[in-house]
């Protein structure tokens, strides 16, 4: 049985969904680049890189090749680099509308402070973050405060992590499949 179209597609978006697969991609659009480059280039395992590089090889995005005992890695067709022009530029927009979107409320805050100044923080230090949430996330981009989970932190929202997806609504450290 044929696999619909769809399928198809969503198959291989969801390949693409790891930051990691990601990266390796945006540094092999230039060209070849030796797995002991893109070791150095993404602060990532050994054993990891090989994992994603396997999948993405798998998927027959990229090749390798072998040269002596020097193992590079390169697009497979050109038609990937520019589905990630076309990823940068709609993430560009998307995140400009954030940006507009956040000065409009700003104004709004601004607008409706009482006359001695800007409107006043709840306890919790931030406008829209509950009483003892957390604001800012660690690197790996997850707060582990129930409250944080519940409203969203500065620190979690699109505008503030572009390493988010915008499109699925979910953030970067999503494991892999």
């Amino acid at each position: 049985m044929q696999v619909p179209l769809y399928q198809a597609k969503a198959d291989f978006f969801r390949m693409l969904g790891h930051p990691v697969r990601i990266r390796v991609l945006e540094l092999l659009q230039h060209g070849p680049v030796p797995v002991r480059d893109l070791l150095a280039d993404i602060d990532i395992e050994p054993s990891s890189l090989s994992q994603q590089l396997a999948v993405l090889r798998r998927s027959g995005i990229v090749v390798s090749i072998r040269e002596g005992s020097t193992v590079s890695y390169a697009l497979a067709g050109g038609d990937v680099a520019e589905l990630l022009r076309a990823a940068r530029r709609i993430l560009t927009e998307l995140l400009a509308g954030q940006n507009q979107l956040l000065t409009q409320l700003q104004q709004a805050d601004t607008a409706a402070a009482p006359a001695g100044g800007a409107a006043a923080a709840p306890a919790g230090g931030a406008v829209g973050t509950p009483a003892g949430a957390s604001v800012a996330a660690p690197a790996g981009g997850s707060v582990s405060s129930q409250a944080s989970r519940t409203a969203p932190s500065p620190a979690r929202t699109p505008a503030a992590s572009p390493a988010g997806s915008l499109l699925t609504g979910r953030g970067s450290s999503r494991p892999s499949r």
